[in-house]
Order: C-alpha cells, then structure tokens, then sequence
C-alpha cells in the first residue's frame, strides 16, 4: 500500500512539472513575440561586393568590405538583417571620379539601393553620404589572339587556309607592368574531330593566370573552309645545284615523283612545271654515294608533300 501511494506522489509531481514547464515556455515565447514587435534603432553590417569596375581602372585592394546602416525598425526585421546579412552591389560604373577616387553616392543610387536590400530608406540610413576607392589607371593595349584548336579532318577532307578567328586581336587594360610583357594571348583549347564540312563557333579566350588584367572581350569567332580533297601526283626532274665547273655527275634516278594533296577544285591546275626538286652539291661529303632530294618549289594551294625517292644516287666524273 505504501509502495503504491509513493508512486502517486511521484506522478502528481511529474506531472506539475511538465505544467509548470508548458506555462514558462509559453510565456517566453509571449515575452519574445512582443519584444521582436517594438521598434528599435540599431547599426548593422551590410556586406558590399563591386561590380561593373571600369576598365581601364584598378581599385586598391584595401576598399570597404562593410556598410555601415542605421535601421530603424521592428525588431524581428532587425533581427532578420543581422542573420541573413543581404549584399549589397555597388556599381562602381556610376561612380563619379574625383581626385584620383571613385566616388560613390548613396543618396544618388537610392533606388538602386533599395531594390537589393527591400530596405525602405524611410526608416535605415547608411551612416556615410558616400563611398570613396581609390583607384590607379589601367594601360590599355591591343594584343593578338592565337588559336589553340586542334582539327582532324574526316578521310579525302582539308582546308588550304588555317583557322581564322575574328576579331584577331581585342583590347586588353591592366598595371603596366604586365601589359608591357603581354605579347600574345590564346583561346582555351578546342578539340573537332571527323570534320567534313566548313567548321566556325566561338572559343573563349583563355585568361587563366591572368587575373589583374581586365578583357574587353571574352570570346572570339572561329571559321574554317574545309574542302574534299584528293592526292595526285607528277615526275619531275631532279637538279643539282652548285655543281662546279668543269666537273660532271651522273645521278639514278633522274625523275622523282611528287606527291601531294589539293582540293577538286585546284587539281586540273596542278603540272608538273609548278615544281622544282633539288640537291646540292655542296652536302656530299667524302665516302658517300648518294645525296637527298628535297622540294625546293610547289604550288601554294597543294598540301603535304612528299618525294617517292629522296636518296639520289650519283656518280661524279671530272
């Protein structure tokens, strides 16, 4: 009997407790509720980024990272701007320049302003009328674009013409440091592969490693004619160059043949003329009995030359 009569005294004690418990939580929330409506005026850190800098300048590094704003608000709004912290992006493109200084003004960009933050500058007030960064003049130089796109052409397909890009060069603004030792840039590497037929797009430029400077263009057009292409090829005769007087050589074989590529269009123009296969005299030396064969002369639009027979043998009779 004893033993039950304790265990009520237990749960009737429990059971306050957890009464008393739902009693003070409700009342702290009641309390928290009420505080949070009230109207408080505080000063709060606005985090800042800048965008749209100008390019032909360069902001110092030490710049303001935080706004300072005077808000006069309920308290859960206050409470929400400290937890969250909106950024607030000033461009720096409708700053005014003064005594080698970007000035930005708050009362000017108002609206601006307020969009991003959804503050009503009725009741928040940044505590500065204006931002200030210094800033130093960027030099400006124009410098080349080199294609770094690699093509590999389908099977009886090439272009005579390498790959083009447009513009070829673009504006590039940076310390002087640097833009005096910039001679060329590149695009970031491009792969096609099986092309057969006329190739263009846009490649970016690469600009890796090169974060002080800035771009006025990110990307270039790139085009390529590509054509069907077939192999041909011709016999011509082979000359010895700076033969001495008076000294006669006999050489086997006396033709060679070329061979080489061009487009359909071209082949009907290719002769046997439009080359020149030469040796020189002047590379034998002592002990050897045959020179090479090289093509001195071609015609522009034929592509990847090669001899049947580059080791000419000779005989020299003085």
């Amino acid at each position: 009997m004893f033993k039950n009569i304790r265990f009520k005294r237990i749960s009737i004690k429990r059971s306050s407790l957890k009464t008393f418990g739902f009693f003070l939580l409700f009342a702290s929330l009641i309390w928290f509720f009420v505080q949070i409506s009230k109207e408080y005026t505080q000063v709060i850190d606005i985090p800042v980024s800048y965008v749209n800098i100008p390019m032909d300048k360069s902001i110092a590094k030490e710049r303001p990272q935080n706004l300072k704003l005077r808000i006069q608000d309920k308290g859960f709004a206050i409470w929400y701007y400290k937890i969250f912290r909106p950024e607030v992006k000033l461009d720096l493109g409708k700053a005014l320049e003064a005594d080698g200084e970007l000035v930005y003004d708050f009362e000017a960009n108002r609206e601006f302003l307020e969009d991003q933050v959804n503050i009503n500058f009725e009741k928040a007030r940044f505590i500065q009328e204006s931002l200030s960064i210094k800033y130093q003049p960027k030099k400006k130089k124009k410098v080349k674009v080199n294609p770094d796109i690699d093509l590999s052409y389908a099977v009886g397909y090439s272009a005579n013409q390498p790959i083009t890009l447009r513009p070829d060069s673009i504006q590039v603004s940076g310390p002087e440091n640097i833009i005096d030792t910039l001679q060329s840039l590149k695009t970031v590497y491009l792969r096609l592969n099986n092309i057969n037929t006329n190739v263009s797009g846009k490649v970016k430029i690469d600009t890796s490693n090169l974060g002080m400077l800035s771009f006025y263009t990110n990307e270039v057009a790139y085009s390529q004619d590509v054509e069907k292409f077939t192999e041909g090829s011709v016999k011509v005769l082979v000359e010895i160059l700076n033969l001495p007087e008076n000294t006669n050589i006999s050489i086997f074989p006396k033709e060679v043949l070329v061979y080489y590529q061009v487009n359909l269009r071209q082949y009907e123009m290719v002769e046997a003329e439009n080359f020149r296969v030469v040796c020189d005299y002047n590379d034998i030396d002592d002990g050897d009995d045959f020179i090479i064969a090289s093509i001195a002369k071609s015609p522009s639009f034929v592509s990847n030359l090669r001899l049947n027979e580059r080791k000419i043998q000779f005989v020299i009779k003085r």
